[in-house]
């Protein structure tokens, strides 16, 4: 099988790799070569590289700026995906695209399912909904991974952030009344990955029958003071020394983004166990193996 895997340089995407090469050939390509800033050139490339498979973890991510870059991040996420599900569609190739909790407006406290009405409150939001959409209007075999609070021990994350100020100052105020499932790109891509080589034998079918939006995020909720609590306190434990004495809860008031986020990150995952056949480890025990795997590339990087 011949996997399109976009984003490999991001959180996601560096997860699936070394999973999907296990038992397929995973086409990687460059910015250069798989420009999302630039739709009208991926079809191109899609004819050139002639993929079985699809998978865009890739997006414009930097949440905040998109406030200013809305024309970037509509191009990227909205219209890129919409390009690549026309391709798609037209060469009946199954596409795995990746999408977010900020479709969401954040009210109430209930998990959202994969049909609940959608109101995102930033840009960012604006644009991804807009890819999910521009997806299920082009009529291909696609899987839309609703996933949040993603992180992994390398990359650009809260829980390198926390380790870092951890280390730096005495108290740390954190947000306590955003809830959500901070989940690793490791558990990610372990699900996907089992999707994928499951259906392997008709993943076109597969995707057309089961397809559509799934919620994919580890079990369990928190606040992020709570997840910056379990950080600390895991760091602690594997013998790192720090700075921080006190982890504050704060509101989100009290702590203004340029981009609003949602309140209530919270995902129902009933449809990815019972039509999918997955299920997702509690992220206090996903965390566990990240601590692991942060504290090792400290400690390397360290000795050098």
């Amino acid at each position: 099988m011949r996997i399109l895997l976009t984003g490999t340089n991001g959180q996601v995407g560096g997860a699936l790799r070394p999973l999907l090469e296990k038992g397929g050939t995973v086409i990687a390509p460059s910015r250069n070569e798989f420009d999302l800033s630039k739709p009208e050139t991926l079809a191109g490339a899609l004819d050139a590289f002639k993929p079985d498979l699809i998978i865009n973890p890739a997006a414009y991510t930097a949440v905040d700026r998109a406030e200013d870059e809305c024309e970037l991040a509509f191009v990227v996420n909205a219209r890129a995906p919409e390009a690549i599900a026309t391709w798609s569609s037209r060469h009946r190739v199954p596409l795995l695209h990746f999408s977010t909790d900020y479709v969401f407006d954040g009210s109430g406290n209930r998990p959202w399912r994969e049909d609940s009405a959608t109101g995102p409150l930033s840009v960012y939001g604006a644009s991804k909904l807009a890819g999910d959409l521009a997806i299920q209007a082009a009529g291909g075999p696609h899987l839309i991974v609703r996933t949040c609070w993603v992180y992994s021990a390398s990359g650009t994350n809260f829980l390198r952030t926390i380790a870092r100020l951890a280390g730096e100052r005495e108290e740390l105020r954190i947000v306590a009344d955003q809830i959500g499932a901070p989940t690793t790109a490791s558990a990610i891509a372990d699900a996907v990955t089992g999707v994928v080589w499951s259906n392997a034998s008709n993943l076109e079918e597969a995707f057309t029958r089961k397809g559509g939006v799934v919620n994919l995020a580890c079990a369990g909720e928190t606040s992020w003071h709570g997840f910056a609590s379990a950080i600390v306190a895991g760091l602690r434990s594997r013998g790192m020394r720090l700075a921080v004495k006190t982890i504050t809860p704060i509101a989100a008031a009290d702590f203004p983004t340029r981009a609003e986020r949602p309140a209530n990150s919270r995902l129902d995952l009933s449809r990815l166990r019972d039509l999918l056949g997955v299920t997702t480890p509690a992220w206090q025990r996903a965390l566990l193996s990240e601590l692991d795997s942060l504290v090792a590339m400290q400690r390397e990087q360290a000795d050098h």
